[in-house]
């Protein structure tokens, strides 16, 4: 036999409560950790979240990377890779891929992750990661350091929003289409990441100045030479 209205009612209203437990568990249970492979200016950001319980139902997750001036991301090379990717990225600015540190600014990513289908309880997500040229040091150093901050890791849920009172939220566009913007919910770090290191060579710039002057005194003499080599043999 059907069920009541009432009947409907609780039923409804106890799988409400069930999401709304299993999503407080994921907020409270889920880890990301993050580590940053390969060697010199190009490198691989990995970042694995763990989530906890392994139930996979309604929830999306969303990784926001704050980029520091020092690195950049190509999108090109983002869209070679899209399809053999489980994940998407949405950009908050255009990228200038020449310009060196210190004549450009920060910026986010939206990194949305793909639990469809998955039985697994790990999401992966590699970014190819390329370091910007910087200004030479004028202290001799052949490194620079540049500081990556781990990203947040955001859920969202069609429900339970107004029983989640201790939580942050914040608002990030709803999908990579970036056509409306949503409420997401941030997860409470069980321990504080550290920052990444990413080291990035440098030129000498003491070295400038002796370069420069070594570099005219070359030419000169190649040019008198030249010049008296052209009178000598009457070449014109």
């Amino acid at each position: 036999s059907s069920k009541s209205p009432l009947e409907q009612l609780l039923s409804s209203l106890h799988d409400d409560q069930d999401h709304c437990d299993l999503f407080r568990q994921w907020l409270e249970s889920s880890t990301v950790s993050t580590e940053l492979g390969k060697r010199g200016f190009h490198r691989e950001l990995t970042t694995t979240v763990e989530l906890r319980p392994n139930v996979l139902h309604d929830i999306s997750v969303l990784l926001l990377y704050r980029w520091p001036n020092g690195v950049y991301v190509d999108p090109y090379q983002l869209a070679s890779l899209s399809a053999h990717n489980d994940w998407q990225i949405l950009l908050d600015s255009s990228i200038d891929l020449e310009v060196p540190a210190h004549k450009t600014l920060g910026f986010l990513s939206y990194v949305y992750l793909s639990n469809a289908g998955s039985t697994s309880s790990l999401l992966k997500a590699t970014i190819p990661v390329h370091g910007r040229y910087h200004e030479p040091s004028l202290a001799g150093e052949t490194f620079t350091t540049v500081h990556i901050k781990p990203p947040d890791m955001l859920l969202r849920t069609g429900k339970c929003l107004d029983r989640l009172e201790s939580y942050a939220v914040v608002d990030a566009p709803c999908t990579v289409s970036n056509s409306s913007m949503c409420p997401w919910v941030k997860i409470n770090r069980q321990q504080e990441e550290g920052i990444i290191i990413f080291q990035v060579p440098v030129g000498d710039g003491s070295v400038v100045m002796p370069v420069c002057v070594g570099t005219l005194l070359v030419t000169i003499v190649c040019c008198v030479a030249l010049s008296k080599y052209m009178l000598k043999y009457q070449i014109i």
